[in-house]
């Protein structure tokens, strides 16, 4: 009988480790504490702080139609990134009608909304509100977004709600982490930002 080889071997150890890696990572990132509340009570945020003139870290989430999504592939673009909590509550749902109606507004711009909703329910939303300038995209896998970009909240894995821009040569150039989770973000501050890059 053969012996089964080394590559399949470590295929599959990966395969079987890849849950604890993600919970791993989870546990492994900076904590943040006393930077946002959620109706009124301090969470935790896991991830480094994303400060305006860094580069913007990448990370990978899925697309509605449960293919990975990388941020590495909208290189060249102005984009916004707007986190929210889920797309089933009403300030993400406002959040999320709000950008895609500015999205028409500006070429050349990329609008992601993440968050930890599922694939399929984003899909509905998007579907239901008719949300179709911009992409929404699930954090849920592997809270890749998530931790990169300090949004994830350790009570309750979900992402917070922010706001970020990246200019076409991947520097960060505006930032929100709204303060109390249940409220809105600055949309004239960002778009003011925004209308700096995209004339």
């Amino acid at each position: 009988m053969r012996k089964p080889s080394l590559l399949i071997v470590l295929c599959i150890g990966v395969a079987l480790l890849s849950p604890f890696t993600k919970e791993r990572s989870e546990a492994m990132a900076k904590e943040r504490s006393g930077v946002v509340t959620f109706l009124g009570k301090p969470v935790t945020l896991l991830g480094e702080e994303v400060k305006i003139g860094e580069k913007a870290p990448y990370f990978t989430v899925l697309d509605v139609s449960l293919q990975p999504f990388a941020f590495s592939k909208t290189q060249g673009r102005v984009r916004v990134i707007s986190s929210v909590p889920s797309l089933d509550t009403p300030v993400c749902d406002a959040q999320t009608r709000r950008f895609n109606e500015e999205a028409s507004r500006f070429s050349n711009v990329e609008i992601l909304t993440i968050s930890m909703d599922l694939p399929f329910a984003q899909k509905r939303f998007c579907q239901q509100a008719g949300v179709d300038n911009l992409k929404t995209l699930s954090d849920h896998r592997d809270a890749s977004f998530g931790l990169a970009y300090g949004v994830l909240i350790k009570e309750l894995r979900l992402d917070a709600r922010a706001v970020f821009i990246v200019d076409t040569d991947d520097t960060v150039r505006y930032v929100e982490y709204v303060k109390e989770i249940s409220n809105p973000p600055d949309y004239e501050a960002a778009l003011k930002a925004l209308r700096a890059l995209v004339p």
